[in-house]
């Protein structure tokens, strides 16, 4: 699939120059392989069929692309939502997705959230024991066709990111269940809710190795069984195991792949695939990572302390987690002429820099790339998932515009609009603008 992907993205940035949606007055722009998009919720299904015969619903993470047009074609794909906000839920309403293929997650529902999702049927993960609490009212006030589970974390340990690490000791998500007294007092809590039918973990994302995410998940199965055992019938008839695949940011490659996620589970957690549960994922970046690209002219070109700078419009507005933590976050440049064909020349170290106003916002440092010159396009692929959809306005730079892309047979791109860039009296009304003498009346 990487060789594949790699041709169509060549093919989408000599067409996104020859159509003008990368131009000197549109200097840059955010592409989506829908093509990609569609394979990767594909091998996300397959996997899972390939090991259970299970009801599965896989749920994109909103938040790693919350975009109206991405939710729609992962639905069209076969594909649920977990949204974890008000924001998130309104894209996914407006998006077509059904209540009963959505999942609301969140360490901080308010009673106005809880009491709109059970209204509307939509499955609920309380994040802790106060919040059951006040979804003992609120069944109680009202019938509603909302299944309803808990989260639970099972304090597994860290990847290598700790801001993406969710069951550690300290984790804000969940139920510690290693603290003292915890465990019974979830026990307790299934047992007093008969309507309390779901668990739910999610062990981290980026940097968590694919072992530690299935001994999470092991974790929750063992603890459903033991509550299951208790009430003496099965109670919780579905697990939802959060998502988390790592992403390959080296190279073309889709590694680890989702089938070695499921087999690994069969190997660990055989019960948990058994029938006995139905299943929910939440998988975000994985699935749309790999099938975005960034392009960006190069505007400038110098030397400081004999190395070479190549400035560009593309920076921390975008890629914010790589300029900030460019250890935890790199990413690949790819460099193209003038007219978006692929540079070719001798290697040259060099940095590529943002446009914004502090000297750290570099999208690489020290990079072996062929010399870039003025007029240039530079690609930074991989950024499918919380780059150009998570825009930082520093120095109100203005949101990009996203298209979707395909590949004709005859290698004809076809461009369509996902969201129009941001004008700049957009930014102003963003900004204030209607309540300019608010301050000095």
């Amino acid at each position: 699939m990487g060789r594949m992907a790699s041709y169509r993205r060549d093919l989408a940035v000599r067409a996104s120059v020859d159509q003008g949606l990368l131009s000197p007055a549109e200097p840059v722009v955010a592409l989506l392989d829908t093509t990609g998009i569609r394979a990767s919720a594909a091998a996300l299904t397959s996997a899972f069929a390939a090991v259970t015969d299970t009801r599965v619903l896989h749920a994109f993470a909103a938040k790693a692309a919350p975009l109206v047009p991405v939710l729609r074609l992962l639905h069209d794909a076969g594909l649920g939502v977990e949204v974890a906000s008000p924001g998130e839920l309104a894209l996914a309403r407006a998006a077509g997705i059904p209540p009963t293929h959505t999942v609301l997650d969140s360490p901080a529902k308010t009673p106005a959230e809880l009491r709109q999702a059970l209204a509307l049927g939509i499955a609920v993960n309380a994040d802790n024991l106060q919040e059951l609490d006040r979804l003992d009212a609120l069944v109680a006030s009202a019938p509603t066709a909302s299944p309803l589970g808990l989260r639970v974390n099972p304090q597994v340990g860290a990847g290598s990111i700790g801001a993406l690490s969710t069951a550690t000791a300290t984790s804000k998500f969940g139920v510690a269940l290693r603290d003292e007294g915890a465990r019974a007092a979830v026990v307790q809590a299934y047992l007093d809710r008969p309507w309390l039918t779901r668990l739910h973990t999610h062990t981290g994302s980026q940097g968590v190795p694919l072992a530690l995410m299935a001994e999470g998940v092991g974790e929750a199965y063992a603890l459903a069984e033991e509550i299951n055992h208790k009430a003496g019938r099965q109670q919780i008839d579905t697990l939802d195991i959060g998502g988390g695949l790592p992403v390959n940011f080296t190279s073309d490659e889709e590694t680890p792949t989702y089938a070695e996620y499921a087999r690994l589970l069969a190997d660990t957690v055989p019960g948990l695939l058994d029938g006995r549960y139905r299943l929910v994922t939440e998988f975000g970046r994985s699935l749309l990572a790999k099938h975005g690209t960034v392009l960006t002219r190069v505007e400038y070109t110098k030397t400081s302390g004999g190395r070479p700078i190549a400035v560009t419009h593309a920076g921390v507005q975008l890629a914010t987690r790589t300029v900030y933590a460019p250890d935890s976050w790199p990413l690949r440049i790819l460099a193209y002429d003038a007219e978006g064909r692929p540079r070719a020349g001798e290697l040259t170290v060099q940095d590529v820099a943002g446009p914004a106003c502090f000297a750290g916002d570099l999208l690489a440092t020290g990079r072996e790339l062929p010399l870039l010159h003025p007029g240039d396009v530079v690609a930074v692929p991989d950024t499918g998932a919380y780059c150009f959809a998570h825009h930082y306005a520093y120095n109100s730079l203005p949101r990009p515009a996203i298209h979707g892309f395909t590949v004709a047979d005859d290698g004809a791109v076809t461009f369509s609009t996902v969201r129009k860039a941001q004008t700049l009296d957009e930014i102003v009304a963003e900004a204030g603008g209607a309540h300019a003498n608010a301050l000095v009346r």
